[in-house]
């Protein structure tokens, strides 16, 4: 998930090209119509850190009520204790700090998905 569409578009096409599925969302509310539509079969979630409607860290409690082992990526210009504060202590995520290549956000979602 992320807001600006040309960032977006372009981790999906990155992503892409290495052979994932990419579902697109520009909100958080967005993000879960996509899993409800999905019924939840999604490997991981790569979401900013603000977003409108509902920001990543909401996005991730709300997703982890009904999958709580989903793999979730945050990406932010943001410190990741700046945000991790408003989570619970052991949630689980990683993190990728803005600004980042598409080829990191590639080995990022690999590392995660390999953990």
């Amino acid at each position: 998930m992320e807001d600006e569409e040309a960032v977006r578009r372009g981790g999906k096409r990155m992503l892409e090209t290495r052979g994932y599925t990419v579902h697109e969302a520009g909100s958080g509310v967005e993000a879960l119509e996509v899993m409800a539509e999905l019924n939840g079969a999604v490997d991981i979630v790569v979401s900013d850190v603000v977003m409108p409607e509902m920001d990543g860290p909401t996005l991730l409690k709300e997703i982890r009520k009904s999958y709580p082992d989903l793999k979730f990526i945050f990406v932010s210009g943001y410190a990741e204790d700046a945000f991790a504060r408003n989570l619970p202590a052991d949630a689980k995520f990683g993190f990728l700090p803005k600004p980042f290549s598409l080829k990191q956000l590639a080995v990022a979602v690999w590392e995660m998905l390999d953990s």
